[in-house]
Parts: C-alpha cells; structure tokens; sequence
C-alpha cells in the first residue's frame, strides 16, 4: 500500500470515533487532509468542528462544515489529528505543518486525543524527526543557542527564502539531531526557556488512541 493509501485507511477508522451530535477537534497536517474529507460525508451528523490552524478551517468550510471559535467551545469529545512520530507509549513530536501550538490548546480541551498516523510513524525513541519549537520572533537566536545546549542542532525554519511565519506570527525552530529518552521531561525543560510558546512535543497531553496504518490493515494502540 502507497503512504496516502495507508493515511486514507486510519482516516477511514477515525471516523468511528466521531461523537454523533458533538464538535469534533480536527488537526493539521496531510493525514488530517484525508480524516476531513471524510469527515465530509457525515457532516450531517456533526454539530460543528474546531480547526487547529487556518489552512484546516478553510478545508472544514470548503466541504460546508462549521468551524467554531475555540472561546465558543466549553466541551469536545475528540480531537483527531497525525503526528511526525509517536512512541508505543502515546508520546509524540508534532509540529511539521507548523501549527503545534494551536493544535496542542484543541486538543487540551477534548476528552479524548485519537492519533491516525501510518506506520513509519512508530518510534521507539523519538527525534529522529526534527523537534519543532515554535518561538516568539524577537527570542529565536537566544532560544536557539538554549536548544543548542540541550544536545541538539536547532534551525530556522525557512519558506520560500523567509522564515517560515505561524499562524500566530511566530517562527519556527526544528532542533535536529536529539535522541528524546524522557518526552515529558524534555517538554517541560523546553517550554520553560523564556521566548519558546510551544514546544511540538506531546507527552503530558499524549495519545490516548493511535490509529496506525500498516500493510496488514488498521492497527489500533491504546494509551
């Protein structure tokens, strides 16, 4: 099976775990893509969604789904959305579609976060995948030096000859080459260098499902 075949597959799976009647947290990111045009076919049955980042809440409304502000929604079942890695334990680097901070305030409302990844996915020990840290423009350099020190080798993250912008103006630092043996720990060290807003590791608030797609069919890991 192709990636965006195993990707279709967990997006296909996640559905099933959408509460008829509720809102729906929805990630961002390709696997996320898939899950929304799925999630398309049963709108009908959704009161509403809450999207991660801009470019999801334009995909949610182009199927004619509502997209709610967050400040509206006291509540949510699920939040469904890809991860870069996760480990068998529920932790995970998100963060490759830039949207790691926004993602990980949905998903701190919802009951229930529901990871649909395909099986390259699945690490024992995460940060082969570069750590996104999403920083406030001003810090970047000194938060850089800071990540630096912690073993890995932060970069900006460029677009098209800029630094890439968030969709709440910040940058992005990917820190390459870390082996992260204690995903909690790390998270709470780099979310209190002063400058950093997020950091894309999800440990404290992990998967309690993960959807993962394989050759064999849909495996399903619980947290």
């Amino acid at each position: 099976m192709t990636q965006d075949e195993l990707k279709l597959a967990v997006a296909q799976a996640a559905i099933a775990y959408v509460v008829e009647g509720e809102i729906v947290g929805v990630g961002t990111g390709s696997t996320a893509n898939f899950f929304i045009d799925e999630l398309a076919k049963i709108k009908h049955k959704i009161k509403a969604a809450v999207a991660s980042s801009e470019v999801t809440a334009a995909r949610l409304r182009s199927h004619g789904i509502t997209v709610l502000d967050l400040n509206e929604v006291t509540s949510m079942p699920v939040y469904i959305d890809g991860a870069d890695e996760i480990t068998p334990q529920g932790a995970m680097i998100k963060g490759g579609g830039a949207a790691l901070t926004r993602e990980k305030i949905v998903a701190s409302v919802a009951e229930k976060f529901i990871c649909i990844a395909d099986g390259s996915k699945l690490v024992d020990v995460l940060g082969k995948f570069p750590l996104p840290v999403e920083v406030i423009p001003m810090s970047h350099a000194v938060v850089a030096r800071k990540l630096n020190a912690l073993g890995g080798e932060a970069r900006l993250r460029i677009k098209d000859g800029q630094p890439l912008l968030t969709d709440n103006g910040n940058m992005i630092l990917d820190v390459h080459g870390m082996q992260i043996h204690d995903p909690l720990a790390m998270e709470a060290e780099i979310n209190n260098i002063v400058g950093v807003v997020t950091v894309g590791l999800f440990a404290r608030q992990g998967a309690n499902v993960c959807l993962l797609g394989t050759a064999e069919g849909v495996k399903t890991l619980q947290f």
